[in-house]
């Protein structure tokens, strides 16, 4: 059934957009009422034509009105009177696939109703002191490495580099990663974005210093730490998009414990065999 419905929201929309078909002229003002055809003494509404055209993709929303609308309202009398061409011999499977999909929509109703009060200034707000009020300043480190793959050869790497010669060449010449072409560089990072071995010995380390071998799962790393900083604190703005998403999360998972904690709920299904869950025999 989601199947039909994708089919019938994109490609036949597009295909019956140049059908010639025109809707008739009322002269009074519509409304969401407003029988826009009839199909076996079943009515198609205004009101239907405009929530189709609300969930259609973009590339749709921008054809031209008297096209989308044609388009729109042929789709839902071939809609309607395929409906009815099986009226009589829906399927127990049709039945339960079509009750899941009211009741999935209908939950993304209530989502969305919960999401779109959650996000107030003030909310982004607490969000943001929450996290950043009395967090402690954070390093940031600017290292480069000259990855291989023995320990031995990183220790004669090692001591050419302990015996004058220049790192980042070294690095050019003998790592095997992306970074050897920027002389090892691996940029600014903070702790959590490198793998423990390697983070672990950076955090240690002096500017200027080189250490090494350390292996990790890539291979053999040396190590030189270029400098540090301590980072700056992310503003609103920067963070807005992230705590956004948080406050929505936070909102939509209280709101689905509240309603769960108020509703009667039985759970005579839990003795059941999980395996039954492939048996689609069931549904014939």
């Amino acid at each position: 059934m989601a199947n039909i419905a994708r089919f019938w929201r994109g490609a036949s929309v597009a295909a019956v957009c140049a059908l010639a078909l025109a809707a008739p002229v009322r002269a009074d003002e519509p409304t969401a009422d407003t029988v826009v055809a009839t199909v076996n003494g079943q009515d198609i509404t205004l009101g239907h034509m405009i929530a189709l055209r609300a969930g259609l993709p973009d590339q749709y929303q921008s054809l031209p009105d008297d096209a989308l609308f044609k388009g729109i309202l042929e789709q839902l009398i071939q809609q309607a009177a395929l409906a009815q061409s099986i009226e009589g011999s829906v399927t127990k499977r049709d039945q339960l696939s079509l009750q899941n999909e009211e009741r999935g929509f209908l939950s993304a109703v209530a989502m969305r109703r919960v999401v779109e009060g959650a996000v107030t200034d003030e909310a982004l707000q607490a969000a943001y002191d929450a996290r950043f009020a009395d967090a402690a300043p954070q390093t940031e480190y600017n290292a480069s490495h000259i990855l291989v793959s023995s320990e031995d050869e990183a220790k004669k790497l090692k001591e050419e580099i302990d015996g004058g010669a220049d790192f980042a060449t070294l690095a050019k010449e003998h790592s095997s990663d992306g970074a050897a072409a920027n002389g090892g560089s691996l940029g600014w990072f903070g702790l959590g974005m490198m793998v423990k071995p390697f983070e672990d010995a950076v955090v240690k380390m002096k500017p200027g210093e080189v250490v090494g071998p350390i292996q990790t799962q890539f291979g053999w790393h040396l190590v030189k730490l270029n400098e540090t900083r301590i980072a700056e604190k992310p503003s609103l703005d920067d963070m807005r998009d992230e705590l956004a998403g948080q406050i929505e999360q936070e909102a939509v998972a209280r709101h689905i414990d509240e309603v769960t904690a108020k509703a009667e709920i039985t759970r005579p299904g839990e003795g059941i065999d999980p395996a039954a869950l492939r048996k689609e025999e069931l549904l014939d």
